[in-house]
C-alpha cells in the first residue's frame, strides 16, 4: 500500500538505524567476521552485453576492483583540492544552489569543503525529519548540509569507499553536529563500502552494517554514479533501500552519445567523471528497467573540458551535468507515459526558500495557491511522496482522458539534441 506523506513524516521522526550484523550472523552469511571485514564489499555483477553496450558497465581486463582502485586513487591521492581538476565536470554553478543550502554551507568545516568534487546541488529543501542516505559521500560536504536541513530528528548516512575522504568526513562530524548545530546527539554517520552493495558496508570499527530495505526516505548523490563500474547495481540498491514515497535526488554527468570502450576506462577521463558518463537516453532506459519510471530532470548545465589533450581524445562528444529526480512508488503509480485523469495540484508555499513557487522539474513549476493541471504521474509525485504535505491534489484516476501533453524535458532534451 502507498505510504502517505503524513505517515512517512511520522515514520521518519524515529529513525531506525541500519542493522548491525552480529559476529555469528556475519559468519553464517559468508565466513568469519574478520574475513568479511577484510574483503571488499561487492554486489553481484550485472555482466550482460547490453549493459556494456549502453555504458551501464565499465569493463576493465582486471575487473571491477581495478576501476574502483583507479577512482579511489584519483580522489584520494591525485587530487588535493578541487583546484586540481582538469574539467568543469566536478564544479557546481552557484546559481543552482538554493539559499538554504548556501547558508548551511557557511558553517561546514573548510577541510570538508576543500575536498568537494560534486557537479550539482543534490540536496532539496523541505526535508525536515527525513532519513537521508548519500551515495559516494566523499569528504561529507552534502551530508553536513543535509544534517542541518533534516534537523535533530532526522538522520544522515554517508557511504564512500575512499579512506582519505572518509577520514576527513569523520574528523569533524561530532563537533559540527553538537557544537555548531547544537544537537544533543550526532545525526550523521559515515560508512565505508561500495554504492553497488549497501548490504555490507562497514562502520568506523570495521564491523559490517546492512542498510535495510525501505529504510531511507531520500537518497542524494553528487557526481558519483558515473564512476561506478556497475550502474544497474547502484540503481537496484537505491530502489531496495528507499521506502515507498521516497526519492533518489542526485546530480551526475551524462553524454550526448555512447562513448567507445577505450574511453570508458581511461583513468583520467574516469576520474574527471567523463569516461563513465552514460548516454542520456540509455540512462533513462536503465531507470525504467530498475523500477524508476518517469525520471525527471530538474536542472543542468554544459561541461567544459579545459585540458586540450582530453578534448582531443573526446572529439565531438558533449557532456552535461544533470540533476535527476527518481521517485519510488508502489507498482502502477508511475506509468511509462504521462496520462490524463483530469487532476490538478495546488502548492501550499510551505517549502523553505520556495514561498512563491516550487519547481518539481524543468517543466513543472507551480505557483503558490494556483491550480496546476497535472498528469497522473506528477499527481503521484507531488501527493504520494515526502512532498505530499506541501501539496493538495484534486481528482483521482477513476476516469481516463487519454495522453497528457507534458512536453519534453527542455534541459535533458536540449542536452541530448
Amino acid at each position: 500500500a502507498s505510504m502517505s506523506a503524513h505517515a512517512m513524516s511520522a515514520a521518519s521522526a524515529s529513525f531506525v538505524a541500519p542493522r548491525r550484523l552480529s559476529s555469528a550472523r556475519a559468519r553464517r552469511a559468508g565466513g568469519s567476521a574478520r574475513s568479511r571485514r577484510a574483503a571488499a564489499p561487492r554486489a553481484e555483477a550485472s555482466s550482460s552485453a547490453m549493459d556494456t553496450l549502453l555504458g551501464a558497465r565499465i569493463v576493465s581486463p582486471d575487473g571491477d576492483g581495478a576501476i574502483r582502485s583507479s577512482v579511489s586513487k584519483y580522489y584520494g591521492e591525485t587530487l588535493s583540492t578541487s583546484d586540481d581538476l582538469l574539467t568543469s565536470a566536478c564544479c557546481t554553478p552557484a546559481s543552482q544552489i538554493p539559499k538554504a543550502v548556501r547558508d548551511a554551507l557557511k558553517a561546514v568545516p573548510d577541510e570538508v569543503k576543500a575536498k568537494y568534487y560534486g557537479c550539482g546541488s543534490p540536496t532539496p529543501c523541505g526535508i525536515e525529519d527525513l532519513r537521508v542516505l548519500d551515495l559516494g559521500s566523499g569528504s561529507g560536504r552534502d551530508c553536513y548540509v543535509a544534517a542541518k536541513l533534516v534537523g535533530e530528528n532526522g538522520s544522515v548516512v554517508g557511504v564512500d569507499m575512499t579512506d582519505e575522504q572518509l577520514n576527513v568526513a569523520r574528523a569533524h562530524v561530532d563537533e559540527y553536529c553538537k557544537d555548531t548545530l547544537g544537537y544533543k546527539d550526532t545525526n550523521a554517520t559515515f560508512y565505508k563500502g561500495t554504492i553497488e552493495d549497501l548490504k555490507s558496508v562497514t562502520d568506523v570499527n570495521g564491523d559490517v552494517v546492512m542498510i535495510e530495505n525501505e529504510s531511507v526516505d531520500l537518497i542524494i548523490s553528487n557526481c558519483v554514479i558515473n564512476l561506478s563500474p556497475d550502474k544497474r547495481a547502484v540503481l537496484h540498491e537505491a530502489h531496495r533501500v528507499l521506502a515507498n514515497g521516497g526519492e533518489f535526488y542526485f546530480s551526475d554527468v551524462y553524454c550526448d552519445r555512447r562513448l567507445p570502450e577505450s574511453l570508458r576506462s581511461h583513468p583520467i577521463l574516469l576520474g574527471e567523471c567523463l569516461g563513465g558518463a552514460m548516454y542520456i537516453e540509455d540512462f533513462k532506459r536503465l531507470c525504467h528497467n530498475t523500477g524508476f519510471n518517469d525520471p525527471r530532470v530538474l536542472a543542468g548545465h554544459a561541461i567544459e573540458v579545459k585540458d586540450e589533450s582530453l578534448a582531443e581524445l573526446l572529439g565531438e562528444a558533449k557532456f552535461y551535468s544533470l540533476t535527476y529526480r527518481l521517485f519510488k512508488l508502489p507498482d502502477g503509480r508511475l506509468e511509462t507515459l504521462c496520462e490524463d485523469y483530469g487532476q490538478f495540484a495546488v502548492y501550499k508555499g510551505t517549502i523553505e526558500g520556495n514561498t512563491h513557487a516550487y519547481s518539481l522539474d524543468d517543466h513543472h513549476r507551480l505557483e503558490t495557491g494556483k491550480p496546476f493541471l497535472v498528469c497522473g504521474n506528477t499527481a503521484s509525485m507531488l501527493g504520494e511522496t515526502w512532498l505530499g504535505k506541501h501539496f493538495e491534489i484534486t481528482g483521482d484516476r477513476s476516469t481516463h482522458y487519454g495522453l497528457f501533453d507534458c512536453g519534453p524535458s527542455p534541459v535533458a532534451g536540449g542536452a541530448g539534441g
